[in-house]
């Protein structure tokens, strides 16, 4: 134990007495130690921790697709949701669950909420627990019941001031009476990742009963619910699905639909994860390499120092000292060297998660669940103990080779027992740097895929022009708007308000709107077209007021937009997107032709309008009708403001002019359309982002290790520098020797670099859009800019050997 001590406070004296090679190291280390903390405290709160539910493994959704028909993703109904509690084998609890937006009346200002209509199993389920009241009731499951509410902690304190006195009161919810029955436990949450909704959610403030009725097995084509499901002890996920592929068939028989129909089961965990587990893993891997990296640095100079002290290592065993105990002492200083590095390393996670959180990335579900915790803590000691060890060795094994008899010979100078320009004379050294470059090539190509795919995508037309464009969501309801002309006149004069304010060009009302995450597909029949048996048209529905395209600047295609004539009494009006018109009536005939939900009430084209980027601008999404919504006016809808100047400027404004129609009407969200855009490429700024900035730190860390070896070789070989001048040679020669060997150190790990980037981007591929994960210029450009850094990081040492003088270095031998 004194030995060991006596290691440690040795370690120390070396490490003090060197301080500028300790800082230079624990910078590298704590970059290196700190971006992988980071990274692993997101895959942490992701991949590894347990959604905070009890038995979080046995929970899961179930989705309907049919893939035939363009859907992979369909939310079930009510008749679907009584099969499956019929039927299965599989499922201990079920639950079915609709998340929708409500509106809190009968406060001084409306409030928006995102409120859940649910079955009583849905929070037993979850672990749900009222702090104050009762949690909702299975008997409530069935309808005939007085209509209640359950809060969350969040919103009973921020509107309630968490008064236990609200439980019994009465809240007004779209105009409807609800008493107040509990409020749930702190802490607890159900947000739109773990049930994702068909429209933008937060998380849920509001829980409302969902009862069915006898009838509810007749519900088929209502599909717009969630179903929660908790698997039976033993039952794994594959059992599961096999007895869903069963029940789906029974669904097609009695549907009669197509035969691509069928049923999916998805792990909650999963559900949170969703695409981003592959981008995580990629970062993961990405700052393992900046490790890799950091530690061959470190190996160099600790080399480098070793050079220094091979005298002394030669005078301790002259004494006695075994290599075991030369061996201990090195990797004590080695380990000594990670764990304060780890320490740094701790510091510069917490800069970076920070750092994370201000971006907010749309690609990081849970976001406040992310932070230091035991487990990342433990990584973080793990990692330091590891990549102090991995560095260590090279210091170690090179003590070992010290000849006794030279280094004591030497005087005072043990460097030159190391004495020589060539690069084969210090081939460890070499092979550090070999590995630095190729694992930095690996990560500049890497980010220059991303890089390259992100412009690409920031270059994709949406289909609208988002600048000088304010949105914002507007929502009415109660009784005075039960009836289609009542919100009509209410929108209509909303419009006529908003249309003469200063600065205002045109305005619109739309949804969904693009970019939100809002969803509204449905089945529609095409006049002239027959589908295959079971297999029904489905498209992209859309609501839109007649300035909503000009608002947006959608092009008019063919025909007209809607006008002021297409009203709740005229004749119902469609507008379709170009892509619809080209795939139904390729000759341009779009014009006049007839749309139905019911053979009794056809929808006539009036035009056609260019084609949107609904959900994102990697993705072209269904073809996309729209209904005209003077025809069918919706309670909640989003306003589009074109303005000459700043639209966020003029955002209190309209909000005014909304209140002054109607005090009660509730507007939320409101942010300009250029922001909506920049927000739907967060997932791919920030992989981007963050692998170049890793990538850049490899670089760096590449640069400063190649330039590091070639002037450890030219201060090594100061004596053979001045043999070659004195016998006659030139300063280019030996300058272009320098620079051969420096470069063909770059060469050889250029060279590595692009063979281990020609297999490891292939893992990238879902990650790229519009490049393939070997594209051409970014495996020409980035090793040629990466050969460019090598000569800079050679020049120097290189220029320096003809500052050497021969008289000064041979008599100093």
């Amino acid at each position: 134990m004194n030995s060991w001590w006596y290691d440690v406070v040795f370690a120390g004296r070396v490490l003090r007495k060197n301080w500028f090679s300790t800082m230079v190291i624990l910078i590298s280390l704590g970059i290196g130690i700190g971006a992988n903390t980071a990274i692993f405290s997101v895959v942490d709160a992701l991949l590894l921790r347990p959604l905070p539910y009890p038995q979080p493994d046995r929970l899961a959704g179930v989705w309907l697709h049919s893939p035939a028909i363009g859907i992979f993703r369909d939310w079930p109904s009510p008749g679907q949701f009584v099969d499956l509690k019929n039927e299965n084998q599989s499922f201990e609890q079920m639950a079915l669950a609709q998340i929708r937006p409500v509106t809190l009346t009968g406060r001084e200002q409306p409030e928006h909420l995102d409120g859940m209509r649910t079955q009583s199993a849905l929070l037993t389920m979850l672990g749900g627990k009222a702090q104050v009241g009762r949690l909702l009731l299975p008997e409530e499951d069935a309808p005939g019941k007085p209509p209640v509410a359950v809060l969350t902690d969040r919103v009973w304190r921020r509107l309630f001031n968490a008064d236990p006195q609200v439980i019994g009161k009465t809240i007004v919810l779209d105009g409807d009476p609800f008493t107040v029955v509990g409020i749930l436990q702190r802490g607890f949450r159900l947000s739109g990742e773990v049930m994702p909704a068909e429209g933008p959610m937060d998380r849920v403030d509001v829980f409302r009963p969902l009862p069915l009725a006898a009838d509810a097995a007749s519900s088929r084509r209502d599909e717009n619910y969630n179903i929660l499901v908790k698997l039976k002890p033993g039952v794994t996920v594959q059992q599961a699905q096999a007895d869903l592929n069963v029940m789906a068939s029974r669904v097609r028989e009695k549907d009669k639909r197509g035969e691509s129909f069928g049923m999916h089961i998805t792990l909650l965990q999963d559900e949170v994860v969703g695409d981003v587990r592959r981008a995580l893993l990629v970062l993961l891997g990405s700052v393992g390499l900046v490790l890799l990296i950091a530690c061959a640095n470190v190996a160099n100079l600790l080399l480098a120092r070793g050079s220094a002290r091979q005298k002394e290592i030669a005078v301790r065993t002259a004494m006695g000292a075994s290599w075991k105990q030369i061996a201990r002492q090195l990797l004590t200083e080695s380990v000594l060297l990670g764990a304060l590095g780890g320490l740094v390393g701790l510091g510069v996670a917490q800069l970076s998660l920070f750092v994370v959180r201000a971006m907010n990335p749309g690609n990081i579900p849970r976001l406040e669940d992310i932070g230091i915790n035991g487990s990342v803590m433990a990584f973080t000691f793990g990692v330091s103990l590891v990549t102090g060890i991995l560095f260590g060795l090279a210091p170690v094994w090179r003590a070992l080779k010290v000849d006794l008899n030279t280094s004591l010979k030497a005087g005072g100078r043990a460097g030159q027992a190391d004495g020589g320009i060539l690069v084969r004379r210090h081939r460890l050294r070499g092979l550090l740097v070999i590995s630095e470059l190729a694992l930095s090539l690996m990560l500049l190509i890497g980010a220059g895929l991303l890089v390259r795919s992100f412009v690409r995508l920031e270059a994709v037309p949406p289909g609208f022009s988002p600048d000088h464009v304010l949105t914002m969501l507007v929502s009415i309801d109660g009784p005075k708007y039960q009836e289609r002309k009542q919100r009509a006149a209410f929108f209509h004069e909303v419009e006529r308000r908003i249309s003469v304010l200063p600065g205002v060009v045109a305005q619109g009302q739309v949804e969904p709107l693009p970019m939100t995450g809002g969803v509204g597909w449905g089945s529609i029949n095409v006049e002239g077209f027959i589908p295959v048996a079971g297999q029904e048209l489905q498209v992209d529905l859309r609501n839109a007021s007649a300035d909503y395209f000009s608002s947006m600047r959608i092009p008019l295609v063919a025909g007209r937009f809607f006008d002021e004539h297409d009203t709740t009494d005229a004749l119902p009006a469609m507008l379709v997107d170009e892509r619809f018109a080209k795939r139904f009536w390729p000759n341009g005939d779009a014009v006049g032709k007839h749309l139905w939900f019911d053979p009794k009430k056809p929808f006539t084209i009036v035009g056609v309008v260019g084609a949107v980027k609904q959900y994102g601008l990697e993705t072209d999404g269904k073809i996309a009708a729209y209904f005209a919504q003077q025809q069918f006016p919706s309670g909640g809808i989003s306003l589009t403001v074109r303005t000459t100047g700043d639209p966020a400027a003029i955002s209190s404004a309209v909000v005014q002019e909304i209140h002054a129609v109607d005090p009660t009407a509730v507007v939320f969200n409101v942010r300009t359309m250029e922001e909506r855009v920049h927000d739907s490429l967060a997932r791919q700024r920030f992989a981007s982002t963050m692998l170049g900035a890793f990538a850049g730190f490899a670089v760096l860390l590449a640069a400063v290790g190649l330039y590091g070896v070639m002037s450890y070789l030219v201060t090594q070989s100061t004596r053979d520098i001045g043999v070659m001048v004195a016998l006659g040679a030139r300063s280019g020669d030996i300058i272009g020797l320098v620079m051969r060997q420096g470069m063909e150190l770059a060469g050889i790990g250029i060279v590595a670099g692009v063979v281990g980037a020609v297999t490891l981007t292939r893992v990238m591929a879902s990650l790229l859009f519009g490049i393939s994960a070997t594209d051409a210029v970014t495996f020409i450009l980035v090793p040629m800019m990466l050969a460019g850094v090598a000569f800079a990081a050679t020049v120097i040492p290189a220029w320096r050997t003809t500052r050497v003088d021969p008289v000064v270095a041979l008599r100093d031998e």
